[in-house]
């Protein structure tokens, strides 16, 4: 009995085999580039993050010191008190943040902002420009 039970056992075939390893293939060829761009917007939405908490401190820094035009930088910013740490980049280039700015118009007390976070001041290194209603992943630049 027993030897017939282990001659009725049956393995995969190669066609079988050759079937799981394709159907595999197929998934990892689409679970690359889907994560690739989970990573990709992830790093965006750290550098939109950045420039609102940049843009916050500006705007607390607009209210104390009422300027009526004013490009304010991230230094000046965390000397006086209005930022509390340097935002860090999350890629592998840090901002310079002398070059990361908040431009302040105030027109009779209405106030607009532009952020840039910067790593040089040459217009491949903006990473994020905008104003704060178009803050999102469409204004992030660059993503390293």
């Amino acid at each position: 009995m027993v030897k017939r039970y282990l001659k009725n056992q049956k393995g995969l075939t190669l066609i079988e085999l050759l079937a799981v390893v394709v159907i595999l293939g197929i998934i990892a060829a689409i679970a690359v580039p889907a994560i690739g761009n989970i990573i990709e917007n992830s790093k965006k939405d750290a550098h939109v993050a950045n420039a609102q908490q940049l843009l916050n401190a500006a705007r607390l820094y607009a209210v104390s010191e009422s300027p009526s035009t004013v490009t304010v930088t991230m230094t000046t910013l965390k000397e006086k008190g209005f930022l509390e740490d340097t935002p860090q980049s999350p890629g592998n280039t840090a901002y310079v943040p002398a070059n990361c700015t908040v431009e302040i118009k105030n027109t009779n007390g209405v106030y607009e902002y532009t952020v840039t976070l910067a790593k040089g001041s040459g217009a491949n290194d903006i990473f994020v420009t905008g104003t704060p209603t178009h803050l999102n992943r469409n204004n992030v630049l660059r993503v390293n």
